[in-house]
């Protein structure tokens, strides 16, 4: 058995310092625009690692070098990257068009005084189906600057709205890196995720689609926004969707996805085949970052694990945390506090996967919760955090357009995030499966059913009559 070890930690101490603290310095010592997003992430894990091969002196380099191949051995790290990149080639494959195809097509039958809820739904919408929270912010905000320019609605609550909807598809998502993460991670089903998510992110939503619309009630309006579209572009979209929702395999679910895309974008003239091919290519090495960032990861965690980090952090968690809900308590909190800390929920995720998953053991908490749990608590601080991806892209967006708008004026508008953490906090301390039809459960190692369900079940029935 590993001795506990708190120092064996410092790798990811000195992470979060390089990364962190040279973020700060270039977005608001420096000036430096989306300063926080010019740190190279890779280099500041290759730092952290460097330090993690300096300790545990039990080991030579050859022998760490081993440990770090044994960290890639797990075939959910292989699987995240596979993943990863042939989510980039469909987005490739259907382009900026497509998805404009889809806002257009939903606001072009809403009135103008719902233009705020449509931009919220449409964000949701198009965040589901690309997969990505910041493409989603860079799509839609240009659409919420005119929606503010003609509507009358403020520009803050239209950002907000859109931010807002971003976080909702990218926790909900099935190409979303970080689902691809939680479920690999925590090995589980991305179905089984999405119906634990679907209990968290839908009443989220639906309350604060109820407050757009007092605030859209009580708001003077002008006229709506009126672009042209093309239908048949929202067909790879609702494929995937449909075929995600219903379970089959993600791998063929995203190459239905760009087979269809591919046919449509060259029946429609929208791109020619070596624009295509070319297309595939920019997307694939779009994920190619967060890919070495998996990689990296794996290899310090290994590190880590192998000098006693994580059982100290266990340790730690245990004194603090009692019990299942406790657990699963602990388990939102480490992947905020990460998420804070990186400004970057996928690798929030992925570097809290490794004590997620001892943490899924000693408390006896089922795979696709965890998976869920670590997903949507990462969801709720990146769409909150002024220096996260998604609102320095929308502040920068606005300011390209010629309005002059803040993070601290949006932030107060993002009744999304705010409701989806009260309602994650909800779904850990009140046993709302009994409001659901009860799912069989999956065994993390392997993905069979059922075999620690009943524990489950009855560890949360205990709990709650405590």
């Amino acid at each position: 058995m590993v001795k506990s070890n708190p120092l064996a930690l410092l790798p990811i101490v000195v992470f979060l310092v390089v990364y962190l603290g040279l973020g700060i310095t270039f977005e608001y010592i420096l000036g430096v625009e989306m300063g926080f997003y010019s740190i190279p992430i890779v280099v500041a894990l290759l730092i952290a690692i460097f330090v993690g091969c300096l300790q545990n002196r039990k080991l030579n380099l050859d022998e760490k070098l081993q440990v770090m191949a044994d960290g890639l051995t797990d075939r959910n790290i292989l699987t995240m990257v596979l993943i990863y990149l042939v989510a980039g080639t469909f987005v490739g494959v259907v382009g900026r068009s497509s998805a404009e195809s889809v806002v257009y097509f939903t606001l072009s039958f809403i009135p103008a005084r719902y233009a705020v809820v449509a931009l919220f739904v449409v964000a949701c919408f198009v965040s589901l189906t690309m997969g990505t929270s910041v493409g989603t912010v860079t799509l839609v905000v240009p659409i919420a600057v005119a929606v503010s320019d003609a509507s009358g609605f403020g520009l803050p609550i239209c950002v907000a709205a859109v931010v807002g909807g971003a976080m909702f598809g990218d926790n909900l998502s099935f190409i979303s890196d970080t689902t691809i993460a939680a479920c690999n991670g925590q090995g589980c089903e991305m179905k089984d995720k999405f119906k634990q998510n679907f209990k968290i992110a839908v009443p989220a939503a639906l309350v604060t689609l109820v407050i757009i619309l007092i605030i859209s009630l009580n708001t003077d309006i002008n006229k709506s926004v009126d672009k042209s579209y093309n239908l048949i572009q929202l067909i790879p979209y609702v494929l995937v969707l449909i075929c995600g929702i219903i379970g089959l395999n993600v791998f063929g679910v995203l190459l239905l996805g760009v087979v269809s895309g591919a046919i449509i974008m060259l029946a429609t003239g929208e791109s020619s085949f070596t624009e295509l091919i070319t297309n595939m290519g920019t997307g694939c090495s779009g994920m190619f970052e967060s890919s070495i960032i998996a990689i990296l990861v794996a290899n310090m965690s290994a590190l880590i694990r192998e000098a006693g980090g994580f059982e100290a952090l266990l340790n730690g968690t245990k004194r603090v945390f009692k019990g299942n809900r406790g657990g699963q308590l602990g388990m939102g909190v480490l992947v905020s506090i990460i998420d804070v800390a990186t400004a970057n929920n996928t690798v929030a995720i992925i570097m809290s996967n490794p004590i997620a998953k001892e943490m899924q053991k000693e408390y006896n908490i089922n795979p696709r919760r965890a998976a869920s749990l670590l997903d949507t608590f990462s969801c709720v601080f990146q769409g909150i955090i002024p220096y996260g991806a998604q609102m320095l892209v929308a502040i920068s967006t606005c300011n390209s357009l010629k309005h002059s708008i803040t993070a601290f004026q949006v932030i107060p508008l993002l009744f999304y995030p705010y409701l989806l953490f009260v309602s994650s906090l909800f779904f850990i301390f009140f046993n709302i499966g009994k409001f659901f039809k009860r799912n069989k459960g999956l065994n993390s190692e392997d993905g069979t059913i059922g075999e620690n369900d009943h524990v489950i079940i009855e560890t949360d029935i205990t709990d709650s009559k405590k």
